[in-house]
């Protein structure tokens, strides 16, 4: 099928437009009616998703689905999946389904919050799927608004606050990117990220022309550069110091908005460092190799030990994507194969962890309306499958053997070592602070006697809460396993990926040569 990806991308949109325009009333029929078409449209887009993945040809490292023509005025539109986006879109209809079904207890405006779900779908998608800089910036910046306002409506007592605290911050991140792409087509003649007619491009280099892809900024404009993308990313992962929305975010936001968040939202920025940092920017991300270091290991260690005093149980799990995130960030910059692996790998296992430990959040909060830790205790006396399900995901997420959660943080220790052996040392500390908040969370919730009245009759997880986990943990369990089958999905485009890093660092290393 011709236009496949924009079908997988467009679909979630179609089925929001229905349920705005064409369903009516507000009736309990008419809400299970909007429950049901979200679902539905969800679940289809993940089948088409999977015929993405089975025509995908792992072996070829371009852009493969390409689309190609001009809309809205001259507006480029490029799309196409390579080996480093076609996991995230994978990721992203997996998820969407599990958070519409997880979300079956909503009672307030249910057409309005299963519209913003699946606008959001469409926007995170577009984001993995853009070939072009100004298309890429509309979708990344317009899975902003949606977003606010699954917090703003139905989130928390404090939900204005944290949503404005989220919209302001990645507004503001992101203003900086958007003065570098303008930057960009100038310079380039171009806003094609790649897959593009390399004729149009203004600069070449002695090998002949490049795409922008490959492209690069030479001398000190490139550094400026790398700091307006890196702005924007920074934030929208978030690394530390810029990650102080998360927490509120995740705090106040409905259970699915906090799978969405964690899940999927987060990898837009390892997905941004990837995709722009590396290849476009390859002597900038070289030279502030360190500075990332930094931020990266004071981020694992300082959020782990946040994270060991909350009181909140989303709070505490917050913190844990933080930390986890900098393993990221590690794995990224350190610019090699097993770094760049291990990252992106441990986006994908994030996204089924933390997914889950938010999703076994709301199955005890649906009951007892508190978070609170203490509020807790004994529940593996009334809970037995919920006590095992979560202490699954409790080990992945402290990167037990035999997990997903193992894989990731091993690569990127792996591949940050031959790098820096002070900031692997500085993550493996984290790896250890992990395995503390992690199991004392768990040892406070689930162990212990159960001597409060309050959850001396709390029910065990139901059917509709046991399907939203089990995709969760079969995957977490399979790729922990057999790690390649992400690896192997994502091999070719990462040695390509690394290939025009280094051959970018080599170009400038030659025109350095040549002017001395």
């Amino acid at each position: 099928m011709s236009n496949l990806l924009s079908l997988v991308t467009f679909l979630p949109l179609v089925g929001a437009l229905v349920l705005i325009v064409l369903l009516r009333g507000n009736d309990e029929m008419a809400q299970l009616n909007a429950k049901r078409l979200a679902l539905l449209t969800t679940v289809a887009t993940f089948l088409l998703s999977l015929a993405l993945l089975g025509g995908y040809d792992p072996s070829d490292p371009g852009f493969q689905f390409m689309e190609q023509g001009t809309w809205l005025g001259g507006l480029s539109y490029r799309m196409g999946v390579d080996g480093i986006s076609l996991p995230f879109v994978i990721l992203t209809t997996l998820i969407m389904p599990i958070c519409i079904y997880a979300s079956w207890g909503i009672e307030k405006r249910v057409k309005e919050y299963m519209a913003m779900f699946l606008i959001l779908e469409t926007l995170i998608i577009g984001v993995f799927v853009s070939l072009d800089l100004i298309l890429f910036y509309l979708f990344f910046e317009g899975g902003l608004i949606p977003m606010f306002l699954i917090i703003g409506i139905w989130g928390g007592k404090d939900r204005v606050y944290a949503a404005y605290k989220f919209f302001l911050y990645t507004l503001l991140g992101s203003l900086l990117m958007l003065v570098a792409m303008i930057y960009m087509y100038y310079d380039a003649g171009t806003t094609c990220i790649g897959g593009c007619d390399v004729s149009l491009l203004k600069h070449q280099f002695d090998a002949g022309p490049v795409e922008i892809m490959g492209w690069q900024i030479i001398g000190g404009a490139q550094t400026l550069m790398w700091i307006a993308f890196f702005a924007s990313f920074a934030v929208k992962m978030p690394m530390w110091p810029v990650h102080t929305w998360l927490p509120d975010a995740h705090v106040q936001a409905p259970t699915a908005g906090s799978v969405v968040l964690a899940a999927i939202l987060l990898k837009m920025g390892g997905y941004g460092f990837l995709r722009f940092s590396l290849p476009m920017f390859p002597v900038a991300s070289e030279i502030m190799q360190d500075f990332v270091f930094w931020l990266s290991v004071i981020a694992i260690i300082y959020t782990s030990l946040v994270a060991l005093m909350q009181e909140d149980m989303k709070k505490l799990i917050a913190y844990s994507s933080v930390a986890h995130m900098g393993f990221v960030t590690l794995g990224i910059f350190a610019a090699n194969r097993q770094g760049v692996d291990g990252a992106m790998f441990q986006m994908i296992s994030h996204g089924f962890i933390s997914g889950a430990l938010f999703l076994g959040v709301g199955v005890i909060y649906d009951r007892m309306h508190t978070r609170e830790i203490a509020a807790f205790g004994g529940l593996a006396n009334r809970m037995p499958i919920y006590a095992l399900v979560m202490m699954l995901f409790t080990m992945g997420n402290v990167g037990l053997p035999g997990t997903s959660g193992f894989v990731g943080e091993f690569l990127t220790m792996a591949g940050t070592f031959q790098v820096s052996t002070w900031a692997a040392a500085g993550a493996a500390t984290g790896v250890i602070l992990s395995a503390a908040y992690a199991l004392w969370l768990y040892r406070r919730v689930v162990f212990g006697d159960l001597i409060k009245e309050s959850l001396k009759t709390i029910q065990d997880m139901n059917g509709r809460e046991i399907a939203c986990m089990a995709p969760l943990v079969i995957l977490t369990i399979l790729f922990g396993v057999y790690p390649s089958l992400a690896l192997d999905l994502y091999a070719a485009s990462v040695e390509a990926l690394l290939e025009t890093h280094g051959a970018g660092l080599a170009a400038a290393a030659d025109i350095t040569v040549a002017t001395r």
